[in-house]
């Protein structure tokens, strides 16, 4: 189906583009968010006729979207969780998440202009981009962790993960035994109880 599109879309084409896409992408998602118009020569007239209104009103969305961005531009959201000793968390972090976080602290974002791929659910340090206009888009760290005094550590560049493991391994010593069975501990020496008694 051949569509004007009505703003600029990403990987199709700017305002005023003449692009042929598949059809339900079209009556799906491009006609009923008035991001495009069916091609036919009605609709192009009516879009000639309305160009300037169209141009304007998305510079001026783009200029309000800019302002915007201004705030949210490099931020870095905290968030503890509960999770687990290998770093999962018990649930997830979602757009959902993000937007109610960023409204507390004064900035109004949509939860479907963050473009979350997959929820996070797992602790560490994320980047994650906001899409304000189609042509402003900003991106902001997302440090998800188990308590503030992890989540200081990830903001410093410690993996916390990989500290926890080495921190396990360097606490574990065992009596070593070059001579003995497979599974057994390591005997006490008969003379070392001699001299304990003595």
């Amino acid at each position: 189906m051949d569509v004007i599109l009505l703003e600029r879309v990403e990987k199709l084409g700017q305002i005023g583009d003449v692009v042929t896409v598949k059809n339900g992408f079209a009556r799906n998602f491009l006609l009923p968010r008035k991001k495009a118009l069916r091609a036919n020569e009605a609709n192009k007239k009516v879009f000639e006729a309305n160009k300037t209104t169209i141009v304007a009103e998305n510079a001026n969305r783009r200029a309000e979207a800019e302002t915007a961005s201004k705030d949210i531009d490099g931020k870095t959201l905290t968030l503890i969780r509960q999770a687990s000793n290998t770093g999962q968390l018990y649930g997830s972090v979602s757009a959902r998440d993000l937007a109610d976080l960023l409204a507390e602290d004064g900035a109004k974002v949509l939860k479907n202009q963050i473009v979350l791929d997959k929820p996070i659910k797992a602790i560490g340090i994320n980047t994650v981009k906001i899409v304000l206009h189609p042509e402003v888009s900003v991106s902001i760290k997302v440090n998800v962790a188990r308590s503030p005094e992890e989540a200081e550590m990830q903001a410093q560049g410690v993996d916390v993960m990989a500290s926890m493991f080495e921190r396990d391994e360097a606490g574990f010593v065992e009596a070593y035994d070059p001579n003995a069975e497979p599974g057994a501990t390591a005997d006490v020496r008969p003379d070392a109880e001699d001299e304990a008694e003595g």
